[in-house]
């Protein structure tokens, strides 16, 4: 029996190791890497804590060397998404009932193995099967998912704590159950943090989730199963089930215990998702819970004031870092007359000095896109480019997909706001520039906003403070994660609250208790202490 009031170990974000030449965890990295790369392994679906090998198997290769294969991973057919959306319904039972401490305790374990021995292989399975640099790695699947673990944790103290006011001779009382059914979690290639956050954020607040991650991502997915189970989250609670989608909607969407679909990915999936449970809710048990981030086309404005080296600066990280494959990558911009001159100057000489290539070499800044259906089309959006009268390639431009999906850093420039590349969700390494005229600030502050159907993340630059609150005015509706002199991309747990509204999801705010109460059901209890006995009131009394 559980007779305390418990408090929490205070979250603080985990600190980003540098990987610096000579560092200890640079050779230790680098040595977990090759021994990943050299080490082919299954990939099975993971279901009531069961290895499930189907036979029907893709392979998982590394996009910056695609003829090198790291698993085989097994796709979960109709018969394991039924078994894995049962075994999840029968572990709710026990789970639902768990004391949060509990569960707490797991995802609190499971931050402390991260941060400790399994910091290396969540790294290089990111770097090998998704083709991310070191820094960027660390910066997702160890730190940010440190981050979302330690903090959710607070999160839920905090939600718990909410509660209503008592009024006199009685108790009033807010409990937040998990949801009537299961969950389902579907996650994305781009972000470790993001894929496990997905179904480990319902699964604290109580709930058991079906995983459906990304097949680009199945590599990471299968090492993260490892850490939770490894941390002592009971068999059941996460079922991972790489499948493909058209069987998940099948099975898994349509099924009338879904309590709730977490999401991230493109608009368009979830677009069809929404649609698949919106069609004919009477099936459901209850309304299922919709939360989604989905698309981006991320933008930098610079007002005349900015400061050129720190707006160029933003813009190379904002753009190229993991090859533009973020939906709040600055993937526009927006740059005075005045400043262009320069600002291209010293742009097109940072991109000069960037380096392609494989993650093992630590030298490179970028690598590869994430496969072949990416990389053709990135470079149809350049191809465009390149042969429009409205726009011109200034830099980058080429690809070469012979050994890796590889992709220079690609500049456009042009003359039409509304052209494609400046509108459109590319989700690769090319920035569009758009140059207007000094005088035609709130005009072009007007365009931004309206240019395109997403609403995820923007950042402003600028010195002049009043010129700063009319920009911040005219994009209030542009972004939900919005910066001041600092490029779009990079939020970080516990300080910026992640989501975006418009085409860009429900901005449910990853990384906040925002996020929490979505997969919680709350019920409000009232305990009188003297119930009246009487059912007449003092009105009804005769003069």
């Amino acid at each position: 029996m559980d007779n305390a009031i418990y408090s929490i170990p205070e979250p603080t974000n985990e600190p980003v190791l540098g990987y610096a030449t000579g560092s200890a965890e640079r050779a230790s990295l680098k040595e977990r890497l090759q021994h990943m790369y050299e080490t082919e392994i299954e990939v099975p679906a993971r279901i009531g804590g069961d290895g499930v090998r189907t036979g029907n198997t893709v392979d998982v290769v590394c996009p910056h060397e695609h003829g090198h294969r790291v698993a085989v991973g097994h796709l979960s057919g109709p018969t394991e998404l039924r078994r894995a959306v049962d075994v999840a319904l029968e572990a709710r039972r026990e789970w639902s009932r768990t004391p949060w401490h509990a569960r707490a305790a797991v995802f609190l374990r499971a931050a402390e193995l991260l941060a400790g021995p399994y910091r290396d292989v969540i790294n290089a399975s990111t770097m090998l099967g998704q083709s991310k640099s070191a820094h960027q790695a660390e910066i997702d699947a160890a730190c940010e998912l440190i981050d979302f673990l330690r903090f959710n944790v607070s999160f839920l103290h905090q939600l718990y704590g909410m509660q209503p006011a008592a009024s006199g001779g009685a108790w009033n009382r807010l409990e937040y159950r998990p949801l009537e059914g299961f969950v389902l979690a579907i996650s994305p290639f781009n972000f470790t943090s993001i894929a496990a956050n997905l179904p480990a954020a319902p699964a604290l607040m109580g709930n058991t989730v079906v995983w459906k991650p990304a097949t680009n991502a199945l590599y990471s997915a299968h090492f993260l199963m490892d850490l939770f189970e490894e941390a002592g989250l009971p068999p059941g609670v996460i079922n991972l089930v790489p499948a493909r989608g058209r069987d998940v909607s099948e099975m898994v969407v349509r099924h009338p215990d879904l309590a709730g679909l977490h999401f991230t990915g493109s608009t368009a999936t979830f677009n069809h998702l929404f649609h698949a449970v919106s069609s004919d809710v009477s099936r459901y048990r209850s309304y299922p819970r919709i939360v989604g981030e989905t698309g981006g086309k991320g933008f930098v404005f610079a007002h005349r004031s900015a400061d050129v080296d720190a707006l160029v600066t933003a813009l190379v990280r904002g753009a190229f870092e993991y090859q533009g494959q973020k939906c709040s990558a600055a993937s526009r911009a927006y740059v005075p007359e005045s400043l262009w001159p320069s600002v291209r100057k010293r742009l097109l000489q940072a991109i000069g000095q960037i380096r392609v290539g494989d993650v093992r070499d630590f030298t490179n800044f970028m690598n590869a896109v994430i496969d072949k259906e990416a990389y053709d089309k990135i470079m149809r959006y350049i191809e465009l480019a390149t042969a429009s009268s409205d726009a011109e390639v200034l830099i980058g431009g080429e690809g070469d997909p012979s050994t890796g999906y590889f992709i220079r850093p690609t500049v456009v420039q042009t003359t039409n706001p509304r052209f494609r590349t400046m509108v459109e969700e590319i989700f690769g390494p090319v920035l569009s520039v758009y140059v207007y005229p000094d005088v035609e600030y709130e005009r072009t502050l007007k365009l931004c906003d309206e240019a395109t159907p997403f609403a995820l993340t923007g950042a402003l630059f600028g010195t002049d403070r009043a010129a700063l609150l009319r920009g911040e005015e005219a994009l209030r509706g542009a972004a939900g994660n919005f910066y001041f002199n600092d490029k779009p991309t990079g939020a970080v747990v516990g300080q910026q609250p992640f989501g975006g509204s418009r085409a860009s999801g429900t901005d449910d705010k990853a990384g906040s208790w925002f996020n929490l109460l979505r997969w919680t059901a709350p019920r409000t209890v009232k305990e009188t202490f003297v119930p009246p006995t009487d059912f007449r009131y003092p009105f009804m009394e005769e003069p």
